[in-house]
């Protein structure tokens, strides 16, 4: 077999991403839990002025309702030390709770829990607070840069706080419903410059319909996506499961593509464009490449999706 994992994700390796996201979240993740807390609090202050967040479903907060209860029953001092316990990642009740939830969930729980500062139910950042040193630098890096990839650091920031589940044994993992595939009169077909591949067109088109099922047909049994910054998630069971937790309702906004024949009868393909989010709609569009390599069945053997580092980077279709 020529390629490999390992070998399959260098293709396209002048592909340019935006290394300074994780970069930050590393930088922020060295902060104090009350620096944390309080710069999250900042920037979506000031993002607030350009990127409307939209409002979590029903769906999504009906597992974290019971927390938030919980916390707003909370004392002002027992409420921030709560929230200082998850970025801490320290082992309580509610981190562990926390841990369980899929990456919406947990962003729903914070939106609210930002709506329950403004109202004065939950302990907010005290007026005056003062970022340290290093946090503001972190703050200034952030509002620094391009809308889709402000949001990436703070998903990702959020996300990984909670009690760490590599600890916690066997645990039931908490997701919101999967929506259902869209009907076939309400779907729409991407249409890619340079790229007429069915199982790419395929792909975008599924992923958009929320058709899962569908999509993961597209794949080989051994085939691996590989998210922005983050290790392959290898097999197609494990693949469904991510596009299931973390893919609902995205919108893919493909514009152009090359497709080049590799070795064995595989083909690497690199499409760019764009990616909303249902939490930020299409005021706010990730700059995104696709870098696919089909097997010669024309199944996908591997896809890497790469935050771009600017929008420049759109028009990046060298190897």
């Amino acid at each position: 077999m020529p390629f490999t994992l390992d070998s399959a994700r260098n293709i396209f390796p002048n592909t340019l991403a935006a290394d300074a996201v994780p970069a930050t979240i590393a930088r922020f993740e060295q902060l104090s839990a009350e620096d944390q807390l309080a710069l999250i609090w900042f920037a979506y202050l000031e993002m607030g002025k350009n990127i409307t967040v939209a409002a979590p479903g029903a769906a999504n907060m009906q597992f974290a309702e019971g927390t938030i209860k919980e916390i707003i029953n909370m004392t002002p001092l027992e409420q921030s030390q709560a929230m200082c316990d998850l970025a801490n990642r320290a082992d309580t009740a509610i981190s562990r709770t926390y841990a369980t939830w899929s990456p919406n969930i947990k962003l729903g729980f914070w939106y609210e829990l930002g709506k329950l500062m403004e109202q004065g139910k939950v302990a907010p950042i005290p007026e005056g607070y003062k970022l340290s040193a290093n946090a503001n630098a972190v703050l200034l890096t952030i509002t620094g840069l391009e809308p889709g990839q402000q949001i990436t650091v703070l998903r990702n920031c959020v996300v990984d706080m909670g009690y760490d589940p590599s600890k916690m044994g066997n645990f039931q993992k908490i997701t919101e419903p999967v929506a259902p595939p869209k009907e076939m009169a309400q779907r729409t077909q991407v249409k890619i410059e340079g790229v007429d591949n069915s199982t790419i067109l395929s792909y975008m088109n599924n992923l958009n319909a929320n058709d899962f099922d569908a999509l993961i047909k597209l794949f080989a049994e051994d085939g691996a996506l590989q998210p922005p910054f983050r290790r392959p998630i290898i097999g197609k069971e494990n693949v469904l499961r991510f596009f299931r937790e973390e893919c609902q309702n995205l919108q893919l906004i493909p514009k152009q593509g090359v497709s080049e024949p590799a070795e064995d009868g595989f083909t690497q393909i690199k499409v760019t464009g764009t990616c909303q989010t249902p939490w930020f709609g299409g005021g706010v569009g990730m700059n995104i490449a696709w870098r696919f390599l089909l097997n010669p069945e024309g199944k996908i053997f591997f896809v890497a999706i790469d935050l771009l580092a600017s929008p420049k980077e759109l028009l990046n279709l060298a190897r």
